[in-house]
């Protein structure tokens, strides 16, 4: 009997199966286990682990304590994975044993290493080393230690969303705290997410995106506690991707654009080999999809194609399905439920219906947040209540929002978001170079690619690959860009501000006669 007929019921991970009661035993122990580490209500216990069902086990466990649950992005390099253990004030790190060899001198003293077994459906997608897995003899075996305990049965408590480190234009992260929600909030947040990612009890959810993302985060824990399936993919590849849609009778997933445009790159005969007729609801973020691309998918799929417009800070303030988007092609579709938006002039004035300006929004019945030791950084973001990601946009007669220009120098490459500032800081501390400028410029696949201008000091001969080579070992794979120019020269305004837009304007301009 094939697992859909038996309809399977829990968590799945490659040919891993756990239960949902296992999962709820497991996060429960884990909650005693952290409870006699000393964490407590309000503290931060990070996971450095890819999609695992682990991850959602101790994520579970850091919620069951009161405590922020502090998912690290796995791409991070020492340096950056030491930035958030720090400023997180973490007592205990959850990590992927393969992963913890190169950290050593990256873990500041005190903190509690446990070691997770990395499954073999992440040592075969990620080629890793086989001599890697073994717990180093600076961490606790994982499961040699959650043997030790009972589920835990302490009190309940408010139990807050994991803490999401975001990047900033200061080129530092900055986690984004928000307060346990009360219970009136609690049931409005359901409400909301029930509608954006519709799951519902029993819903059969696969998760093709990475767990440290705010979205794919949000949606994970959520449809791991609904009594339904939730699948786990440990990377996105396209044609395994419908097979686990047919395996498992998959009626729910969250999904990035880039996605799509691998799908539709797959060929006809492949796409076809595939019963996806049990999808009922696919939502996407992150990144803008082409009207074309999603055009083809809903033809595809049907009008189950939905969308959301959002942040970590502000949650979903727009939602957009399949007719929308077909009556409105590039929209991110009307305001949500519950959300407040204003667009915003260069003048400080709130603009009326048609009028481009910064987007600024509230969600009435949200939980508030703070950036973690950066209080000063929310403040900044802030008028009347409102706040923004930075977003330029309009909405039109008919109650739809657009978005017309990116988050200002933010790059959003395959539905990551990236920020130059951090990658600019780290190619000035290169030798020989003088000055630099970092931006997105078009990509067929991604939306926007990397780009770094590069001026070097007078006399010195700088080349790409060692430019490359110095960002990499600094900055995780993704940050480094996929174009280096050199040039002699940077455009600059008349403080001496390179005039960043003369460089990014041109590909941009050269992308729209070519529509």
């Amino acid at each position: 009997m094939s697992e859909t007929s038996q309809l399977f019921l829990g968590l799945a991970s490659g040919e891993r199966r756990r239960s949902n009661a296992a999962v709820a035993d497991r996060a429960n122990r884990i909650a005693s286990g952290l409870a006699k580490f000393g964490v407590r209500q309000g503290d931060c216990v990070c996971m450095l682990m890819r999609n695992d069902i682990a991850f959602l086990e101790a994520a579970y466990a850091a919620m069951r304590l009161g405590a922020y649950g502090v998912p690290i992005n796995w791409h991070f390099k020492p340096d950056e994975i030491n930035y958030i253990l720090q400023d997180s004030g973490t007592r205990v790190l959850i990590a992927h044993a393969d992963m913890l060899h190169s950290l050593r001198e990256a873990i500041p003293e005190g903190v509690i290493v446990l070691s997770v077994p990395t499954p073999p459906e992440i040592l075969n997608t990620y080629k890793i080393d086989p001599g890697h897995p073994a717990t180093p003899d600076f961490a606790i075996d994982f499961e040699a230690w959650l043997a030790q305990f009972q589920p835990y049965d302490g009190p309940v408590v408010p139990q807050p969303m994991n803490m999401i480190y975001t990047s900033g234009t200061t080129g530092h992260p900055k986690g984004v705290r928000r307060h346990a929600p009360t219970p009136e909030q609690q049931a409005a947040g359901e409400r909301m997410r029930a509608m954006i990612y519709g799951l519902k009890p029993g819903s059969r959810a696969l998760l093709p995106g990475p767990l440290y993302h705010s979205a794919p985060n949000s949606f994970g824990i959520r449809a791991g506690r609904l009594g339904g399936a939730l699948v786990l993919m440990p990377r996105f590849e396209p044609e395994e991707f419908l097979a686990l849609i047919e395996r498992f009778s998959i009626d729910t997933i969250f999904m990035v654009p880039t996605m799509f445009i691998r799908l539709m790159k797959l060929p006809e005969a492949v796409r076809e080999k595939y019963d996806v007729f049990s999808l009922r609801h696919v939502i996407h973020a992150a990144a803008p999809c082409p009207p074309d691309v999603k055009r083809a998918m809903i033809e595809w799929w049907g009008p189950v194609i939905h969308e959301f417009y959002g942040s970590t800070e502000s949650g979903a303030v727009t939602f957009a399905t399949s007719e929308d988007a077909l009556k409105k092609p590039g929209t991110v579709g009307k305001i949500s439920p519950g959300a407040e938006l204003r667009f915003i002039g260069e003048d400080g004035r709130v603009l009326d219906v048609g009028e481009i300006g910064e987007i600024y929004s509230r969600m009435r019945e949200s939980t508030d947040f703070t950036y973690h030791n950066k209080p000063d950084k929310r403040t900044e973001i802030d008028r009347d209540g409102f706040i923004t990601s930075g977003d330029v946009g309009y909405i039109d007669a008919d109650g739809y929002v657009f978005i017309c220009d990116r988050k200002r120098d933010m790059v959003i490459s395959g539905g990551v978001n990236i920020y130059p500032a951090e990658i600019e800081a780290v190619l000035h501390a290169i030798p020989g170079v003088h000055d630099c400028a970092v931006f997105g410029i078009p990509d067929a696949e991604f939306g926007e690619a990397l780009m770094a201008v590069v001026e070097p000091q007078a006399g010195v001969i700088l080349d790409e690959v060692s430019i490359r080579a110095s960002l990499k070992a600094h900055l995780a794979d993704y940050k480094v860009p996929k174009h280096v120019e050199i040039r002699a020269q940077l455009p600059r305004e008349d403080s001496g501000k390179i005039f960043k837009r003369r460089l990014r304007d041109p590909y941009w301009e050269q992308a729209g006669r070519k529509i």
